[in-house]
């Protein structure tokens, strides 16, 4: 998730010439798997070696100069150990690896000493922990976490302060995220696994929104997936009680959330936001998934916010053609514009999503996508002059939505298809009279 360190701002080597920070080194190394203990082993005699005839070398020298380790790899664990350096400061776990870093804070993989089990620490930098508004969304998130108990939500265990350090102690989940998967893959997710997939997020929406929550930030960042597949929710911290006025009043007017999976009432900044912008963003990310695109692509985030307010969706199944209506059907529902159209509750999306599991209809959906369609008929219909009494709403609902196979005896009885066989008949009397004529001019 982080990019190489350039030479410029990588540690320096001669930071790692002591004997504690050559054993920390060497132990990273193992631990990453980027060494065997024998190859360590090695390198730490040749240093005694070379010591003995007064050449003095770092550890991380001979790895390097011995192709144990890359310099890029090295970089990385130099990078550990000044974290671990620093976050000393945090008593009780042992920072091994950074797992990623945002726009707040940065995540750490550690091991929680008392128990002797991994974790995630989130830290807040110390530029930060100067800004009281950071702080406290910081600690919001904690105690947000902290409200939910749900086997595919990430967990939360701890947050604090210590020397300085501001930090939030989660469950550590082994595995990657939807993102990193479709980024490594380059390809759509099976609709089958993505469908498996986000049940479980919206199983996980659905305990939050039970809690009070709004998540407000759901996208395939967002969603780890673990070896075995289980699908985990992660990241609060745009989490907002529903019923929470004061913090809806203060953020009036302002975008929170991510451009790609927004819902436009988030992008409004609008004070009324519920559980039904969770559904826009878990639509949208299913949309990624199934499809390998975006709902929306523009050159700037504001102007993919502003197609989320103003573009129609291109449905998903016209992106790929082997995807099935009611996930399509699913999708568009839950992304409506107006929140209004969409599901009525998370429980709602999610039986839904289960129905189509099973290989059955989306009940909900498919009530609703018909209901729009009616409306668009009706538009349609109504700028359309009637001549007759026909009720061209009527019509234009049949021609639409009626896509069962008709009987050879139904399409002769068609009066399109009765006309065209008149047609026919008629053409083929005048060739028959026209030949006749030629035939007689001939025999005289």
């Amino acid at each position: 998730m982080s990019t190489d360190p350039s030479a410029s701002s990588s540690p320096s080597l001669s930071s790692l010439s002591s004997s504690r920070s050559d054993t920390l080194l060497g132990k990273l190394v193992v631990e990453q798997k980027l060494c065997t203990t024998d190859e360590i082993s090695d390198c730490t005699a040749l240093q005694t070696e070379l010591a003995q005839e007064n050449n003095h070398r770092a550890l991380a020298d001979i790895l390097v100069a011995n192709g144990y380790v890359t310099q890029t790899q090295l970089n990385r664990v130099l990078r550990t150990i000044e974290d671990q350096k620093t976050l000393q400061q945090i008593p009780g776990f042992q920072i091994l690896a950074k797992l990623g870093s945002g726009a707040m804070a940065t995540v750490y993989k550690a091991r929680q000493l008392s128990l002797d089990r991994m974790v995630a620490v989130k830290v807040l930098p110390k530029r930060m922990s100067e800004n009281r508004e950071f702080v406290d969304r910081f600690y919001k998130e904690g105690r947000a976490a902290a409200k939910l108990n749900h086997p595919h939500i990430v967990g939360a265990y701890d947050v604090g302060e210590a020397g300085g350090y501001h930090y939030f102690v989660m469950e550590y989940v082994e595995g990657k995220t939807v993102y990193d998967h479709l980024i490594d893959s380059g390809k759509p997710y099976p609709e089958k696994v993505a469908i498996k997939i986000i049940i479980q997020v919206c199983q996980a929406l659905v305990h939050a929104h039970a809690q009070g929550l709004i998540h407000r930030d759901v996208k395939p960042k967002n969603i780890m997936i673990s070896p075995d597949g289980t699908a985990k929710l992660a990241d609060m911290g745009l989490a907002r009680e529903a019923g929470d006025k004061e913090v809806a009043l203060a953020e009036a007017g302002k975008a929170y959330g991510t451009p790609y999976y927004i819902s436009p009432e988030q992008i409004r900044g609008e004070v009324n936001i519920d559980f039904r912008s969770d559904i826009y963003s878990l639509g949208a990310t299913l949309y990624h998934m199934v499809t390998g695109r975006v709902p929306f692509e523009a050159p700037s985030p504001a102007a993919v916010m502003h197609k989320h307010l103003k573009d129609d969706l291109v449905p998903p199944d016209h992106i790929v053609s082997t995807l099935s209506a009611g996930t399509s059907e699913i999708i568009e529902v839950a992304m409506a514009k107006d929140p209004k159209k969409r599901y009525g509750s998370t429980g709602d999306m999610l039986a839904d999503l289960e129905a189509v599991a099973r290989g059955d209809p989306p009940l909900l959906a498919r009530k609703s996508y018909d209901l729009t369609s009616l409306s668009k008929m009706e538009k349609n219909a109504a700028a359309i002059p009637r001549e007759d009494g026909l009720d061209m709403v009527q019509f234009e609902e049949e021609k639409t939505i009626d896509l069962g196979f008709k009987s050879f005896q139904q399409r002769l009885s068609d009066p399109l298809i009765l006309g065209l066989l008149g047609a026919l008949v008629f053409a083929i009397i005048i060739i028959i009279i026209e030949l006749s004529i030629i035939l007689g001019q001939y025999r005289q």
